[in-house]
């Protein structure tokens, strides 16, 4: 793709990164077949390529960005299935990133959608603050159908009991049992913790059991993913600063860390980009860069350290989904499948695989209505196979599917971490049927 910036425009670190991404596109149009917005309305703008269109003119102009740019990048899930399937290997992921960033800056959105977005922010990256609004939803659900389509898939996603603060999730030193084969480092999350605290358990356990010490840093909090994708980049980049001193100054007191353990893949994605985030500070580009270079998924760690000795129960047959940020960010597809195999479970993947469940860090909620039909696809594909349950790699996901899947005799939707810990003398996942 041509481009048109000014040496003046070029200055801009920013802008001279959008061009290089830009300059790569080839106009082929692969990408429309695997963007779930272009799958369901059939909109070039809301294609990858129709977003590259717009992003390049509202850059190239010079001029804040339009209502028409807000709106089609606000429809963008940045599930990144386009960059799978570029042959060009346009960087869509950091071009919209920059994109929202743009609009962020230079656009006045409606007084409604900047008080939602304020609350989000100030909400959900604090567990805190995140268990407090899930209790006070218990007041306003009985009204959900009365409230505007935003708030009322705030209240349907908001699951009706709310479990207790795991003292996992403090800060603090898991011992491995026997010899210590690593030291790594667990982010806790932010959401995750509040709604489905067994899966650090189930983290924290299993790597325990194979000789991993586990570190909760002091001072750790949530990765800064829903911020940056709001366009918000110094919070972004405020919460990234915050996770890496507080991983320096755990390796200060504890000892080298051998890697930093992700359980959910939104979360991972992130961490993996800091490096890039920061780049463009001198005082944070190197340290940055050192704890990108460290990042695993709990799937890379596990696949690494082998399973050991597994428990002889009978294994229900798992449908596995493939979170986005899995498989189009973080590029790790087998990886989960082949350790539920090796622990002995039966697995199968829906059709549309590639397809986003509709979750998407906040855009179940700020794009209800799309986002409820991704959903309801998803699900209609998983329960055609007929499993026991159903697994992912992401706290997003989990949510959603189990929202889209409620009713009698949907298989829960639990982590694959919880299968793992279970298969491996943990205890069972709560919601599993006998087989």
């Amino acid at each position: 793709m041509q481009t048109n910036f000014s040496i003046a425009q070029l200055a801009d670190p920013n802008i001279e990164a959008a061009n290089d991404i830009l300059r790569k596109c080839v106009h082929c149009g692969f990408c429309t077949a695997t963007c779930p917005t272009y799958v369901l309305k059939g909109d070039e703008l809301d294609s990858p390529r129709g977003r590259i269109y717009l992003m390049k003119e509202a850059f190239e102009s010079g001029k804040p960005a339009t209502p028409k740019l807000a709106k089609h990048l606000d429809r963008c899930l940045s599930c990144l299935s386009c960059m799978t399937t570029c042959p060009a290997s346009v960087d869509y992921m950091h071009l919209v990133d920059y994109g929202r960033t743009f609009v962020q800056e230079t656009y006045t959105r409606p007084l409604h959608d900047r008080l939602l977005r304020w609350v989000l922010a100030r909400v959900l990256p604090y567990p805190g603050m995140f268990r407090l609004s899930l209790l006070g939803a218990a007041l306003g659900r009985p009204f959900r159908k009365l409230m505007p389509a935003r708030l009322r898939a705030m209240l349907e996603l908001a699951p009706k009991n709310v479990p207790a603060q795991s003292d996992a999730d403090l800060a603090q030193v898991h011992r491995a049992e026997g010899d210590t084969r690593m030291r790594v480092a667990l982010l806790t999350g932010c959401a995750q913790q509040v709604l489905r605290p067994a899966i650090n358990e189930s983290t924290v356990r299993i790597l325990n059991r194979l000789g991993c010490e586990v570190v909760i840093a002091d001072g750790i909090g949530c990765c800064g993913a829903l911020v940056h994708h709001m366009g918000l980049e110094d919070e972004g980049h405020a919460a990234a600063k915050r996770n890496i001193a507080a991983w320096e100054a755990a390796e200060k007191t504890h000892g080298a860390i051998d890697a930093i353990v992700i359980n959910a893949s939104g979360c991972g994605t992130t961490v993996k980009d800091y490096g890039w985030m920061l780049r463009n500070d001198p005082a944070w580009a190197v340290r940055a860069q050192a704890v990108s270079g460290k990042t695993r998924d709990i799937s890379e760690v596990l696949k690494t350290l082998g399973l050991g000795d597994l428990t002889a129960d009978a294994r229900p047959k798992v449908a596995y989904h493939s979170a986005c940020s899995m498989q189009h960010g973080q590029k790790l597809k087998s990886e989960p499948v082949e350790l539920l195999r090796d622990a002995g479970f039966e697995v199968v993947e829906p059709a549309e695989s590639h397809l986003c469940c509709g979750s998407a860090g906040t855009y179940n909620i700020m794009q209800p209505d799309w986002a409820a039909e991704l959903g309801a696809r998803k699900a209609a594909n998983i329960q055609k196979l007929g499993a026991n349950c159903v697994a992912t790699g992401n706290i997003g996901c989990l949510t959603q599917i189990s929202s889209a899947m409620q009713g009698a005799g949907a298989p829960p939707v639990l982590h694959t971490v919880e299968l793992l810990d279970w298969a491996t003398g943990g205890p069972r996942p709560a919601g599993l049927p006998d087989v």
